[in-house]
């Protein structure tokens, strides 16, 4: 699927300083830009209420299966302009997006370097989310190294205090790790059942999201399947699991092991993208194969990411998000094309 550097190979590294990135957002609260207009009637929060775990489904407060589907940030160290209030507007009033990832790195320039910052900046793109009636899924972006418990302090801190802090939404998602690799699931399912508790003290119900291994793929990156994570599922409810996947190279193999796991196991596509791992190649024949298996199955998927790097990945050609104009077409990279059609409809 993709090495462990690959996130930072995408990304434009020192362009955009933590400090621009956090005064900006600043700025434009202080100017009103980011005044959150009040949750429309309709809205997704307003239409499934608080979501829940049923069987092998994400499922409404009533109990009916559905399907959220959405964009993830890039890591908010970067891109700061391509996360405004009128960038969300597209996404919400426009795209017709259902859910935001928000993609806080733990290390690579991000949570590491200033813990209240970066829980300051989650929480705001939190209620900016909430303003506008979608769920918001809350990503402890870990890449290296690749046992999550090498930053296990400076998560449950993390997720503490926005836990604390929003408990009483009911629209909030916690993704507890990224893509834990080269360790066997057994860590990772102590990794969770250690965050889990300090979520669920704070916010009993809402939805916990456990990374798979190999990157979230189930082992498939590293040789093996999902079999593992099967027979010894975490021990706590309303949790389900993650999968990651590039089209351009996870072919049809990948797209059965999904379509096994999802049968046993509830399954949220918590990041993917047209092109392969690398943010390069755009294959959107593939991508479209794995749109209708997730249909099919109604399995919820954010797609990597809001940007507009020279990438295919990024969904706004370069310079847009400087523009501050997010709505339409226009603006957007062939991926964004595709991307947004399909969360539309």
């Amino acid at each position: 699927m993709r090495s462990p550097t690959s996130h930072s190979r995408w990304v434009v590294r020192g362009s955009l300083a933590l400090a621009a990135t956090l005064g900006l957002l600043s700025a434009n609260t202080a100017h009103g830009q980011e005044n959150q207009p009040a949750a429309k009637a309709g809205t997704p929060v307003q239409q499934y209420g608080k979501i829940r775990v049923c069987g092998t489904q994400l499922c409404s407060q009533s109990g009916r299966p559905i399907q959220l589907r959405g964009m993830s940030t890039h890591g908010t160290q970067w891109y700061p302009k391509c996360l405004t209030g009128a960038a969300l507007d597209a996404l919400a009033y426009d795209w017709k997006a259902s859910v935001l990832r928000v993609s806080t790195y733990a290390r690579e320039g991000g949570y590491h370097k200033n813990p209240k910052k970066f829980t300051d900046l989650a929480s705001r793109l939190i209620d900016m989310a909430t303003a506008r009636g979608m769920y918001v899924i809350v990503d402890w972006h870990t890449i290296h190294p690749g046992d999550p418990h090498q930053d296990l302090g400076n998560a449950l801190t993390f997720f503490k205090q926005l836990a604390e802090k929003h408990k009483h939404k009911r629209n909030v998602i916690y993704e507890i790790a990224n893509e834990p690799h080269h360790v066997p699931w057994t860590t990772i399912r102590r990794y969770a059942e250690r965050v889990i508790p300090v979520i669920r003290s704070r916010d009993p119900d809402s939805v916990i999201l456990v990374p798979t291994p190999a990157w979230a793929t189930f082992g498939l990156a590293l040789g093996s399947d999902e079999q593992e994570v099967i027979a010894d599922p975490v021990r706590a409810a309303n949790v389900m699991y993650t999968f990651h996947f590039y089209a351009a190279v996870a072919r049809e193999k990948w797209m059965a092991s999904l379509d096994r796991a999802s049968s046993k196991l509830p399954v949220f596509v918590t990041e993917w993208g047209t092109p392969s791992w690398n943010g390069w190649g755009n294959d959107f024949a593939m991508a479209q194969k794995w749109v209708d298996l997730m249909a099919k199955k109604k399995i919820s998927w954010t797609k990597w990411s809001i940007s507009d790097s020279r990438r295919d990945l990024s969904v706004y050609k370069q310079g847009a998000c400087s523009a501050g104009k997010f709505a339409g077409t226009r603006v957007l990279k062939p991926a964004g094309v595709w991307a947004r059609d399909r969360i539309r409809g």
